[in-house]
């Protein structure tokens, strides 16, 4: 994880950027800089790589960077420190991470979602969700709301695009009806008995798959990362180092190769998908389908995610706030004398039911 700094031009503190107003701020004397497409840190366009390149390891120069990262005994987040800090709390999981000199070489990222949401609007949204839990530690809920700061932390994912064209053999089922006399509690009764009749099918089908969406870190979830979507990746900006100003960057875990595994898993699945829908009737079977891929790209982007990590009575609790909807998920807290004081009321409400039962008999 790298945290990006850039001095203001007035006084030299550090500037932020700000999700509010979209342009980075000095909090120490309220100078202001936009964040332009053709300033001095601008990105560029955001363009796809060829996935074949990147596995023949011939990527450009310019497409990699090395990052000086320590990994996090508890969760494996790639956590990079400040110059002249050598221990800190990983930001994941609560857990004290001491920094080490191990250096990693990774693709850079070609765009991401900026955060829409401040930190004051994510712990609102993690209180609020906290709050409409039931028998949740009221405890937990003060002190995520008057603990320390939320972390903001782009998480690193892949996209790939890619050019299908599957051929297929299968059967087609029609659904038809038999009239059949069954004898039930000594009566003939006269049913309708639903049989299939099935019919070979075969033939095409081709997609092109834009942007399929694959998580590249290990230090969350994958369950509550998947429950953050939908991410609006039409509004991806051009990767640009003033979008991290005041927020951390997690280096990527999951390498491109088992990123595209997944990714193909998913394609499969919404392949055999269309293969049902295109052999039709109201039945289908599936025999064999074989796939070609052509035209892979990828993109290695950022995703804006608020996280919280406490620990409450020896157990860590941790949540993520999707950095642009608001939406919340994380560990489910449960509190013990909640549980059974619902017990007792629930015992006590069905005997007075059973009570007022009886006397009206």
């Amino acid at each position: 994880m790298e945290e990006h700094r850039f001095p203001c031009d007035q006084c030299g503190a550090d500037l932020r950027f700000d999700p509010e107003r979209g342009l980075l701020l000095c909090d120490h004397c309220g100078n202001t800089s936009e964040i332009g497409a053709s300033g001095p840190w601008s990105g560029g366009s955001i363009r796809e790589i060829d996935f074949d390149a990147a596995i023949a390891d011939r990527l450009p120069a310019q497409e990699m960077e090395d990052t000086r990262v320590s990994t996090c005994p508890n969760c494996a987040a790639q956590v990079e420190f400040d110059p002249g800090v050598h221990a800190a709390e990983c930001p994941f999981c609560a857990t004290p991470v001491v920094a080490d000199t191990g250096r990693s070489r990774h693709i850079k990222p070609k765009g991401l979602l900026p955060f829409a949401l401040d930190e004051k609007d994510a712990r609102k949204a993690m209180t609020d969700w906290l709050g409409g839990l039931w028998f949740a530690p009221n405890g937990l809920q003060d002190y995520a709301r008057k603990g320390r700061k939320m972390t903001g932390i782009y998480v690193p994912y892949w996209t790939f695009d890619a050019d299908t064209a599957s051929s297929y053999r299968g059967e087609r089922g029609t659904v038809y009806y038999e009239t059949r006399r069954v004898v039930r509690n000594g009566k003939s009764e006269t049913v309708r008995v639903a049989k299939v009749r099935w019919r070979p099918a075969s033939g095409r089908v081709a997609r092109f798959f834009d942007d399929v969406l694959v998580l590249a870190s290990r230090s969350l979830p994958k369950a509550y990362t998947d429950a953050l979507e939908p991410w609006d990746l039409s509004a991806l900006e051009p990767y640009q180092p003033e979008y991290l100003a005041g927020f951390r960057a997690e280096a990527y875990t999951v390498e491109l190769p088992e990123g595209y595994t997944e990714a193909r898993s998913y394609m499969d699945r919404v392949i055999t998908r269309d293969v049902k829908f295109d052999i039709g009737g109201d039945r289908q079977r599936i025999h064999q389908i074989e796939t070609r891929v052509s035209d892979v790209t990828f993109k290695h982007i950022l995703l804006p995610v608020w996280l919280a990590a406490y620990k409450y009575r020896g157990k860590s609790y941790r949540f993520v706030v999707n950095g642009r909807t608001g939406a919340v998920q994380g560990e489910r807290p449960w509190s013990g004398w909640k549980i059974a004081f619902a017990v007792v009321l629930g015992l006590i409400i069905a005997a007075g039911v059973g009570y007022v039962a009886a006397m009206n008999q």
